[in-house]
């Protein structure tokens, strides 16, 4: 059983693959704090102070309770346009959360590589990836094990204490983002990116640009 909070069509906003069109594929859940407002602060990660994403519960659009892979990939490619140049592009599905993780496991990629799908996914890196062929973005959050040493792109919200750069930038990712925490300090926090980017090349500033165009 998959528990997935919503299932949207919209374009990835952030790191590698910006601007790229997606179904995004939201699960319910995460192992490091509960996602409800009672709990701020609580949790073993430090990103219970500033996450803004509801991951809670299968209310959300296209979500809900899903007894196989069949099942949830059949419901994600429903979200895919029809259209005659479609067929062009390969779908993309971005597994997010919450934690993904804890739920996408080797017979749901099996489904999504089989059915021809590109398969992404959005871990905070503190649950080994199933077997099969992903492009895995792994955002490491403070106070919390990392045991995903190695991805495709490793995109760090900045700043956070306990998970500065530094900690990372050795580890074996293709590419390496900083993205400013959307907090009242935005624009500080931006400013504070763009600066250690230029200092430190090795990495790249990744923008929220879904919140910047208010998409999905």
């Amino acid at each position: 059983m998959y528990a997935v909070k919503e299932i949207f069509y919209t374009l990835q906003g952030e790191g590698a693959n910006t601007g790229r069109p997606a179904v995004f594929l939201r699960f319910a859940g995460c192992n490091l704090w509960s996602g409800l407002e009672r709990d701020r602060e609580k949790g073993p990660g430090g990103c219970s102070r500033w996450c803004d994403t509801d991951f809670v519960g299968s209310d959300g659009t296209g979500g809900g309770k899903f007894d196989s892979a069949a099942a949830l990939v059949s419901a994600v490619a429903s979200r895919w346009p029809a259209s005659q140049d479609s067929s062009r592009a390969r779908p993309f599905v971005v597994c997010t959360g919450g934690e993904p993780l804890l739920q996408l496991d080797e017979p749901l990629v099996a489904e999504f590589n089989r059915r021809g799908w590109f398969v992404s996914v959005e871990t905070n890196g503190t649950v080994a990836p199933p077997a099969g062929k992903l492009w895995l973005t792994v955002s490491p959050k403070a106070n919390a094990p990392l045991r995903v040493a190695r991805g495709n792109e490793l995109k760090l919200v900045y700043p956070q204490v306990g998970a500065e750069p530094e900690r990372f930038q050795d580890l074996d990712f293709e590419h390496f983002f900083l993205q400013p925490m959307d907090s009242p300090d935005l624009e500080r926090n931006t400013a504070r990116a763009l600066e250690y980017c230029k200092a430190h090349p090795q990495w790249r500033l990744s923008l929220q640009t879904h919140k910047i165009l208010k998409i999905p």
